[in-house]
This record gives structure tokens, C-alpha cells and sequence, in this order.
């Protein structure tokens, strides 16, 4: 495998521009280098602070624009500085080799100053001036940078410098791009000597890509194919034998029978970085489309791909299910019909990391006996992340091989408001959002949901949490519902938008029929949602749950609660008791109630009464438009009245 940079400028994960910021000390020669490394000369008279200056475009081999910007030194112009180290990719930091003050300065100001303006690009330290030192000041820059070094991080590299001798000035920008284009932070620990976790998971997936017969190693043919798609040159048959003779050599299971393996493949790139060979493994990482973060660039991603109205969603569409389901048959070794934790770990391998280990997916979806999840589970949760996360559940499909293009992984549904018009929707995952105060039986309710005991810990009313399953329908169809569970304090800021509830299918309010304020807390959340919905246009069906039935009702609250339900035009409330399992098939009726968004929408008194006031006005306007009809009919057929009179006398 050649080991030599090919341009990169053109890849969708390289930047498109260095933009390198120079500060330091006055008169430590930051305009005067800057001058040097682009006119190749020195320059007698330089000007305080010098504009932006671009170096020529052919400066270095990736043909990327580079940007040097010069900086102030005057303390009344921190600010500014500031604010152009904000926007900086990479920082020249300078001090005079003639003035040991600005090199005690590096440690005591301009470094800890970079931190605490939150600077998190690399850092290159250039010694200026160094035709000035004194032949007797001999120290080497190893000796004087090492304990900076180490109590630093953020430094890449230091260099020393002269303009006026032209020694190394170019070579100062030259280390602040390749710090840039090619990092050594992302892909390499320098304490551990040894690729970093997303660097290995990044470099298996292109080794699993190029693996064309998946036989578990690069052939010669296959190499050949890798080797011209990131250096554009074919390897020759020696230069193959030369590669898998290194790697043997060191690490005898990195080569087998078939070729090199995804362990001598992951060697090979640990060996170029070593030897200072980064671009090498950067441009491999490119071409394959990811970016500093080693994660997919961008462009790859278009946000248009995901572009909506706030009441439409994005679901999978079938071509992306039937992908995840044949993953799902192949990473289910046993085929048992339930993916254990391990093998969701492997299945994520090829991932930057895996995205179900934290909020809010890693407890949302039912869990088998042996803690893996059924295939109904898996797809769950995809369908969860693509809801919530449309661009990263495409990312993650990519990651795991997703082979067409991005957009034909998802699809946007239709806007809410015109399911409502046509009174039917085409969706194949609705969102249930859960409203109750607390204690009412709401994180009771989403553990039945996901199979769980109605006392498990999962969760608690203090969190907003996710729950998401399958739910029969009648004829053995299958939806996703997902639930939303707000806690009672959440509700105030989740008004604060006018479009919180453009996303919600059905809303559910539930209260513990054993106690009167938390009924009463309820019906109040449902007056608020109703109210918040008339005045946004984002009506939403509701259904009220009365949970805990296993205990006893206060009085005449099946009598009140019909009351209430009926006079804003919903269903009556629906007991449940989580205690005793008895859910009368609530969760098949919130998901009717999803399909039907036309119906159980509540009214409250404003809306009622501003919906008459409308149709008062409605029928005013249509009686002065049918009278101002019949006086325009009147006045016509008088006017032929009169011709035919005129006429026949």
C-alpha cells in the first residue's frame, strides 16, 4: 500500500480552506515571518498588523487555500483577537529567540489564555528571530519545550525560525495546515501508541467495503482496487509482496492464505502514523468520506435530505427496513430471534460508536429475557432515532453498510394538517405524548408498554423519557408507537414553542383514579394542550386514562370525569391498572386514535365560542352576499323590463 498523500481538496470530508491565526508578543516578529513565508524575502519596512494574506495556491501539495491572519499585540485590541482565534483552524503562537521573556510568557499568558477563550484548534509554537540568538545560548528546543509540551497538549509541534535568513519561515505554515488537513489527535494516542478507538472502527468499515467477497481479507485484486480508488496509481505485484512481507514480519496473523486481514490492515496504518506518515491514513479516511471528527462529512448528509414542515415526520422507508432486517438475520448468529448486547456492539463496530448507549434510546425499547432485543425491538428503535434523529439514524445505516443512496432510506410523511383535512393518515410510526402530574401512573404506564414491571426503576416522572414498541393492529398489520412521557414541570417549557405540539399524533393525560387533585390536575393538562393546540392550528386527538383501578375511586369520579370528557368532545376516560396488568387494549386504542386525527380533538369554552362567533359571521357575510345577489338580479331584469318597453312603444 503506498504511502504517499494523493489531493484531497476534492473529498467530501476535507476542509476547503486553512484559515491560520498568528499571535504573540509585540515585536516577536509575527508580521516580518508571515511577509517571509509568502514573498520568499524579507521585507525591511512591515507594517504594524498586516491584512489577511493569502498564500499562493500551489504553496503546498493538496492545493488547499491557506489564509494567514496577523494580530495585534495592543492590549486594547484583545477583543478583536478574540474574536479572529474564534474562527481560526489552526494558531501560530510566537516568541523571539533573542528574548527569553516571550518564551516565559508562552506558559505564563498566551497559553492558558488560548484555554480560557475555549481555542481548540492545534497550536503550533514558532521561534522567531533566530539569526539573533548568541552563539553561547545554545540550549536545544527539545530541552526548552518538552515540560511546556507536556503540560500543554493542545501544541503540536514547535519550530524555530529566521526571515531574515529565510530559514523554515514556510515551514512554520506548512506544520499549521498539516495540522489541519491531517491531525495527529483524532487518529492516534500518543500515551497509549495505539489507534484510537473511532480511528480503528472507521478504518475497519472501508476494510469491510473494499472486502468485495467477504471472505474476511484484501486479495491482491482487492488491494489493487483500494490502492487506485485513494491514489489514483495500481500497486505493483512487487509492492503487494513487499506489504504483506512487513506485516508478517511483525504480526504473522495480519496476513493468511486469502491476503492481508482487517488486523494487519489496522497495523499497517498504526505503522505509517508512527513514521510521521499521516496523510497517508488521511487521505484513505477521505476518500471514504469522513471528516476531522472521523464521522461522515456533511455533504454526504445534505440537510435538505431532511427537510420538513414542524407537523411532518421522517420514517424508514422499506428499502432501508429490508436492509436492517437482513443485518438483523446476520448479526443474530443463532438466529434465536434476539441480538444480545454483544452482537449489537458488533453490529455498531463500523460506527463511530454505538448510538443506543445513552438517553434516550438505550432503556426505550423491550428487552428479551437475556437483555438482547427481538428483530420488532431492533426496528423500534431504529424507527425512534429516525424519528428523532432523521440525519443520525441515516448516518448509523451508512455506518452498517447501507449500500443506495441516502435518500432512499427515508421518506417525510405528509403534514399533519392534511391527514386532519383528509381525515385519514398514510404514517407508519405515531408519537403518543404522556401528560399527568406526578405520581399519576405515567412511567407506569410506559414500563407495561415495553413489558416491563409496572414498578420497574426504569425512568422516573422527573425525566422526559421514550418508550417505543409494535402494536398489533386487526389483521395482523404492525405499527411503531412511540411515548413520550413530559413530566409534570416540563409542561410550561414545552409550551414555550409554538410548534410543540405539530409533532404529536395523539396526546394521552393520565391521573390516578384514587385521587381527586390528581384527576383534577389532569383535566387542567388537558384544558392547557387543547387551549395551546386552537391557538397554534396543531390540534392533536386526546384520551384521558384513569390508572391505579386496582384501588378505590374517590367519589362520583366516573360521573365527573364522563362530564368533563364529554362537554370538550373526547371518548370517556379508559381505566387501566398497571398493578394488575388489565389495559383493555389501551394501547391498540391510543394508535386508533393516532389514525383518526379528525376525531376526539378537544374544544374548550374559547374555542367553542370563537367557533360560533366565526359561523355568526360566516352566515352575516353569506346573507349580505345573497341580498347584494338579488339586488344585482333585481336591477338586471328591470333593466330589460325597461328596454322591452322602450322598445315596443
Amino acid at each position: 500500500m503506498a504511502r504517499y498523500s494523493a489531493g484531497t481538496g476534492d473529498c467530501p470530508g476535507s476542509p476547503k480552506s486553512v484559515r491560520i491565526v498568528v499571535v504573540g508578543d509585540k515585536g516577536t516578529g509575527k508580521s516580518s515571518l508571515i511577509v517571509a513565508a509568502a514573498t520568499d524575502s524579507f521585507p525591511p519596512n512591515v507594517p504594524p498588523v498586516l491584512p489577511d494574506t493569502k498564500l499562493p495556491f500551489e504553496f503546498f501539495p493538496d492545493g488547499i487555500p491557506v489564509t494567514i491572519v496577523d494580530t495585534s499585540s495592543r492590549p486594547e485590541d484583545r477583543n478583536n483577537v478574540a474574536e479572529e482565534l474564534k474562527h481560526a483552524d489552526a494558531v501560530v503562537l510566537t516568541y523571539a529567540c533573542d528574548r527569553p521573556e516571550t518564551l516565559e510568557r508562552l506558559s505564563a499568558y498566551w497559553l492558558p489564555e488560548l484555554r480560557g477563550l475555549e481555542v481548540k484548534v492545534p497550536i503550533i509554537v514558532a521561534g522567531c528571530k533566530l539569526d539573533l540568538r548568541e552563539d553561547n545560548n545554545q540550549v536545544s528546543l527539545e530541552q526548552v519545550m518538552s515540560p511546556i509540551m507536556q503540560q500543554f497538549r493542545e501544541i503540536e509541534t514547535c519550530i524555530e525560525c529566521s526571515a531574515l535568513k529565510q530559514l523554515q519561515a514556510q515551514e512554520v505554515f506548512y506544520y499549521a495546515q498539516k495540522t489541519v488537513l491531517h491531525p495527529t489527535g483524532p487518529l492516534f494516542d500518543q500515551e497509549s501508541q495505539a489507534l484510537k478507538p473511532r480511528c480503528v472502527r472507521a478504518l475497519k468499515r472501508i476494510f469491510i467495503l473494499c472486502d468485495h467477497d467477504r471472505d474476511g481479507a484484501l486479495s491482491e485484486a482487492e488491494l489493487n482496487d483500494f490502492q487506485v480508488k485513494c491514489f489514483h496509481a495500481p500497486l505493483q505485484p512487487s509492492e503487494i509482496e513487499g506489504v504483506k512481507r512487513v506485516v508478517q514480519e511483525k504480526l504473522p496473523e495480519g496476513v493468511n492464505e486469502r491476503g492481508l486481514t482487517v488486523t494487519g490492515f489496522l497495523f499497517l496504518h498504526a505503522l505509517f502514523i508512527e513514521k510521521g506518515r499521516l496523510e497517508t491514513t488521511w487521505t484513505v479516511l477521505r476518500k471514504f468520506g469522513y471528516n476531522n471528527d472521523i464521522r461522515l462529512a456533511d455533504e454526504l448528509l445534505p440537510s435538505s435530505l431532511f427537510k420538513r414542515a414542524p407537523d411532518q415526520t421522517v420514517e424508514l422507508t422499506t428499502a432501508a427496513i429490508d436492509f436492517l432486517k437482513g443485518m438483523y438475520m446476520s448479526f443474530d448468529d443463532d438466529g434465536d430471534n434476539n441480538l444480545r448486547p454483544q452482537e449489537i456492539e458488533d453490529l455498531f463496530s463500523t460506527a463511530p460508536e454505538s448510538p443506543w448507549k445513552e438517553a434516550p434510546y438505550e432503556d426505550a425499547a423491550e428487552k428479551t429475557a437475556l437483555g438482547g432485543l427481538s428483530f420488532d425491538a431492533f426496528l423500534s428503535l431504529w424507527s425512534l432515532m429516525t424519528l428523532l434523529e432523521p440525519a443520525r439514524s441515516v448516518e448509523h445505516l451508512i455506518y452498517i453498510g447501507f449500500p443506495g443512496d441516502p435518500s432512499s432510506a427515508i421518506r417525510v410523511t405528509r403534514r399533519r394538517r392534511l391527514d386532519r383535512k383528509k381525515q385519514q393518515c398514510e404514517r407508519k410510526v405515531f408519537q403518543c405524548f404522556v401528560f399527568g402530574p406526578n405520581n399519576a401512573g405515567k412511567s407506569a404506564l410506559l414500563n407495561c408498554f415495553l413489558g416491563r414491571s409496572y414498578a420497574d426503576n426504569h425512568g422516573s416522572t422527573a425525566d422526559e423519557r421514550y418508550a417505543v414498541n409494535m402494536v398489533d393492529e386487526s389483521g395482523g398489520a404492525k405499527k411503531t408507537l412511540v411515548m413520550r412521557e413530559i413530566p409534570e414541570d416540563g409542561v410550561k417549557g414545552l409550551f414555550s414553542s409554538k410548534e410543540s405540539l405539530a409533532a404529536c399524533d395523539i396526546a394521552v393525560f393520565v391521573y390516578d383514579s384514587s385521587d381527586e387533585s390528581s384527576w383534577k390536575r389532569a383535566t387542567e393538562l388537558l384544558v392547557e394542550v387543547a387551549t395551546h393546540a386552537e391557538a397554534t392550528g396543531y390540534e392533536v386527538p386526546c384520551l384521558m386514562v384513569s390508572a391505579k383501578d386496582d384501588l378505590e375511586s374517590f367519589p362520583i369520579s366516573i360521573q365527573e370525569s364522563t362530564r368533563v370528557t364529554q362537554d370538550m368532545g373526547i371518548e370517556p376516560p379508559v381505566s387501566i391498572s398497571s398493578k394488575l396488568g388489565d389495559f383493555n387494549n389501551l394501547f391498540r386504542k391510543i394508535l386508533t386514535a393516532a389514525q383518526h386525527p379528525h376525531l376526539s380533538i378537544p374544544e374548550t369554552e374559547a374555542g367553542k365560542s370563537r367557533k360560533h362567533y366565526n359561523r355568526l359571521i360566516n352566515r352575516s357575510l353569506m346573507a349580505v352576499s345573497i341580498g347584494a345577489a338579488a339586488v344585482v338580479v333585481g336591477l338586471a331584469v328591470y333593466r330589460v323590463y325597461a328596454t322591452r318597453k322602450n322598445a315596443s312603444s
